[in-house]
């Protein structure tokens, strides 16, 4: 038999995840597949329902699997090309909020899927956004996602400043690569899948943060904010960077785990 309630009960994944695979290969809503239990499903959706299944207990993301994720509050497309949007970044996404000035300017580097340029343009339709990365399969995948939710956006094609205009941001923002290059946590679960370089720098993790803040000052108006996303124990060091330069009000914020998540300034 191939209905729905027997392809559920069959399963060796977890309910939820067999449920989430069903959905997407049935093209069918959690409550459709209640509703509709006795479906049967054709040979072509048992074959793509079983592929997803094999490749979910190799080990892939379900988001991979179903070129999904939810985001602040949005659903998101994400291909292999792009990290997997994470809750943690939402507490980065919040403070963008807190401190962009009204009707000011917001670049959002290394967007990657555009997750937080797309969320903070949902939320606040006054700003002036601009996001980059060095990816261009990764701008294609953030360009599809600002155009899903309406969100006027500005993309840019950038190793981190080198290919920007010549211009400064009331606001910089950035979800770097932070993971060092011999963490063990790179070889397991999602992380095996998601592209290294959006990952780590292949260095000590702080890279990508010295030449983001060593840059800031040049690129932030008067008395503009720099906030970064860093790694669990990088807070210390990302402020001893921050005091480096010419910025001001240097400190972290915790995420709902109590991590140090997140590290910013502002300029003088």
């Amino acid at each position: 038999m191939h209905s729905i309630s027997a392809q559920l009960n069959a399963t060796r994944l977890p309910a939820a995840e067999a449920r989430i695979l069903l959905m997407h290969a049935l093209n069918k809503t959690r409550i459709q597949l209640i509703t509709q239990s006795d479906y049967q499903l054709t040979d072509a959706e048992q074959r793509n329902y079983r592929q997803l299944v094999q490749r979910r207990i190799q080990g892939e993301p379900i988001a991979y699997l179903t070129g999904r994720r939810e985001f602040f509050g949005l659903e998101l497309q994400v291909t292999h090309d792009v990290l997997i949007p994470r809750s943690d970044t939402e507490l980065l996404v919040e403070l963008a909020l807190q401190h962009a000035a009204p009707d000011s300017s917001l670049l959002d580097m290394g967007t990657g899927s555009g997750a937080i340029a797309v969320a903070i343009a949902h939320e606040r339709s006054d700003l002036h956004i601009w996001a980059s990365d060095i990816s261009h399969a990764a701008l294609v995948v953030a360009q599809q996602n600002a155009a899903t939710h309406r969100c006027n956006i500005q993309f840019a094609a950038s190793d981190w400043y080198a290919s920007l205009p010549d211009m400064q941001w009331n606001t910089i923002v950035s979800n770097p690569p932070y993971i060092e290059h011999q963490d063990p946590h790179l070889s397991r679960g999602d992380l095996r899948f998601e592209p290294q370089n959006a990952l780590t720098d292949h260095g000590d993790g702080l890279s990508a943060c010295r030449q983001i803040i060593a840059g800031a000052a040049a690129r932030l108006s008067e008395q503009g904010w720099l906030l970064l996303e860093h790694g669990y124990n990088q807070a210390a060091a990302v402020r001893a960077l921050l005091a480096a330069q010419p910025f001001t009000q240097i400190q972290s914020w915790r995420d709902i785990a109590g991590i140090e998540r997140v590290s910013g300034a502002r300029l003088k």
